[in-house]
Order: C-alpha cells, then sequence, then structure tokens
C-alpha cells in the first residue's frame, strides 16, 4: 500500500467546509466511531482536504486510507463517470479496513456505487458517503436537503409498486420498460443507517431492470446530455431498444458518431445494454452547469439529479447479470414518465 501522502496546503471557502460538516451531520458521524477517508492517488486534493477540516471542526477522528490509482488499459475507452471504481482491485488489505470501519468518505475518483468490492463492505455494516469527485463550489450549491428522503422515497414507493414505466417525448422517444422484479434505489444525498451508501449531491430514483424488460424507441434531441462525454446533444440521435440491448444508434451528426465509435471500443455487446432508468428530483441542480465548469472539474452528478429529466443508462446491471465497463448516462429532457399510466415526470417537470 503506498504512503499517505501530505495534504497540500489549500485555501478553503468557509462556506464549503461548511456544508461538508452539514454532510457528516446528517450522516450522524460521531465520536466512538471508526470513521475512514478513502482516497486514491488522483483524488480531487481540495475535496480531501475539506473533509479532513470538518471531521476537525466536528472533534472526529478518521483515518485516511490511501490507494494508488490503477492506470487505464492501452488502446481501450476513456473510462469516464462509471460508479465503478477500479481504485481497490487487488487491495485486500484495504478493503478488510473499510469492512472494520462504521463510516467511510469515499472520495475515489469514480465511486463505489458500483465497485465489485463494495457489496462485501456493506454487508460488514458499514455506511458508505460517496462525496462525487466534483469542484466545492458544486456540492456546496447543492448541500443536502432535508426535504429531499421523503421526495425520494415516495418516488422510489411509486416505483416498487410499479409492473411497467412508459417514456416518451415530443421527439419521438416511446420506451417501455417492465417493472417486474426490477430492483429500485433511491438517493437524497446522505446516508444515516449501517450497511448503506449514498452519494452527494443526491435527489433521484433509478431502477435496475431484469433481462429482456426495455424496449422501444429513445431519440435524444438537441440539448439532452451526454455526462460520459460531458457535453450537451447538438444533433438528433436516434437508439432503438431491444429487449434492453441498443440495436441501432442512428444520426448523421457528430453525437451519434462519437456514440458508436465509443460502444464499439470496449467490443463487448454488454456495453450497450441497459444499465438503469429512472428520474431526477432536486430542484437545486441547474440544466446549464455543465457549461460554467472546466470538464476536470465536474463529475456530472448534479445534471443526473436534475429534476425532471429521464435519465437512460447503459452498461453493467447486476441484477441483470451483466457487467462490461462500458457506460452512459444519458440524461433526456421534456420527457413524460408513467408508471401503470399515472404521470410522475410531465413535460420534463416532477408531478
Amino acid at each position: 500500500m503506498p504512503a499517505v501522502p501530505t495534504t497540500p496546503q489549500l485555501h478553503l471557502e468557509p462556506h464549503w467546509q461548511a456544508a461538508f460538516v452539514e454532510l457528516f451531520g446528517m450522516c450522524r458521524a460521531q465520536k466512538g466511531e471508526r470513521v475512514t477517508i478513502l482516497t486514491e492517488s488522483l483524488s480531487r486534493p481540495v475535496n480531501i482536504a475539506l473533509a479532513e477540516a470538518a471531521l476537525a471542526e466536528m472533534n472526529l477522528p478518521a483515518a485516511r486510507l490511501a490507494v494508488a490509482s490503477k492506470p487505464p488499459a492501452p488502446g481501450m475507452p476513456v473510462i469516464r463517470s462509471t460508479g465503478a471504481s477500479t481504485a481497490l482491485n487487488g487491495e485486500t488489505a484495504a478493503v478488510a479496513q473499510l469492512q472494520d470501519s462504521d463510516f467511510v468518505i469515499d472520495l475515489t475518483v469514480e465511486g463505489l456505487m458500483h465497485a465489485p468490492e463494495t457489496p462485501s463492505i456493506l454487508k460488514a455494516g458499514a455506511r458508505i458517503m460517496t462525496i462525487s469527485n466534483e469542484h466545492p463550489d458544486i456540492l456546496a450549491r447543492l448541500r443536502p436537503d432535508p426535504a429531499m428522503k421523503d421526495i425520494v422515497r415516495q418516488a422510489v414507493a411509486a416505483c416498487r409498486d410499479a409492473a411497467e414505466m412508459r417514456v416518451t417525448s415530443p421527439s419521438g422517444t416511446d420506451l417501455t420498460v417492465t417493472m417486474d422484479g426490477a430492483a429500485t434505489v433511491g438517493v437524497w444525498g446522505w446516508t444515516d443507517r449501517p450497511g448503506t451508501l449514498a452519494h452527494w449531491p443526491g435527489g433521484l430514483v433509478v431502477s435496475f431492470p431484469r433481462k429482456a424488460s426495455c424496449n422501444g424507441q429513445l431519440v435524444f434531441a438537441p440539448g439532452d446530455i451526454n455526462l460520459t462525454f460531458k457535453r450537451y446533444f447538438e444533433s438528433e440521435v436516434r437508439c432503438r431498444i431491444t429487449d434492453d440491448f441498443i440495436t441501432g444508434i442512428e444520426g448523421t451528426g457528430t453525437d451519434s458518431r462519437l456514440m458508436r465509435r465509443y460502444l464499439e471500443g470496449f467490443d463487448d455487446p454488454l456495453a450497450y445494454a441497459t444499465s438503469h432508468v429512472g428520474w431526477g428530483l432536486n430542484p437545486a441542480a441547474r440544466y446549464e452547469s455543465l457549461t460554467m465548469y472546466d470538464k476536470a472539474d465536474l463529475n456530472g452528478t448534479e445534471l443526473r439529479a436534475l429534476a425532471g429529466n429521464f435519465l437512460y443508462s447503459t452498461g453493467a446491471n447486476e441484477f441483470a447479470e451483466r457487467f462490461t465497463e462500458g457506460h452512459f448516462d444519458l440524461p433526456v429532457m421534456g420527457c413524460d414518465i408513467t408508471l401503470d399510466g399515472v404521470a410522475m415526470v410531465r413535460d420534463g417537470k416532477p408531478v
């Protein structure tokens, strides 16, 4: 395991630190708990410093667990915003330390949401707070909102009770998702129970359908978002989805060409499969925020939580026994989303 690096002296805005203190308070971090800050060599230094400063302000001791970022595979597509950090791959001792923790503050670049080591850490009783790899300005704007918990839980309950989700749009989207047996999770932005994981920013609900559950057409119009590429669509792209898999990507602009080339690069049919579907619920999230930061300054979690967006994602879906590194997160604007005919989102706005 590499030596723990010394955090450089950074200027920490007081409102940034206050947001971290507020988050840890909502996670019920307290004296007597084993708190571990998980970092990797490419973690954002300012967020490490803020986490440590916030815990110091709360008089809560914490251990820093630093691992080396894993190098990318030569010749493979660039991996971005997967939620499946590779930082713990082969790190047996580090995983054991996390399993022995009560509260894990996850500051890895990609996050532990879908990492293969996460289930064993949660099963051991740790709660994991994933702080998205964002500029602290984004995190401070999207402080955890106590009201979000009930909003998200209501959406989760509606998804779990539904037999069918249907998504339509004026651009031509008409997608049907069988919800029977789907695994639905909601994230309101903090975690205070053992064996659970949350990410900040929060405010969304997503369902992982079982096999052969998703069929229809998904149309991306100018202004929709590709968060893997961190860019707004500038041209129309039409995707045919058959039994979960994208079987056609049609379009004449740069957007369709980029999507085809990227997925082809994995040489893996599972990269074309549906991962999860859902919608954003956070009214504090800003649609235009992608234009306000350099790509290195954001992870795009704000746009995933954007109130009323339909979030369609490709790639790994452990509930359908599909595992792949290929991944797209694709917020679609202006959709209608219904569950068994009951509107959840109308014209891109939560009902």
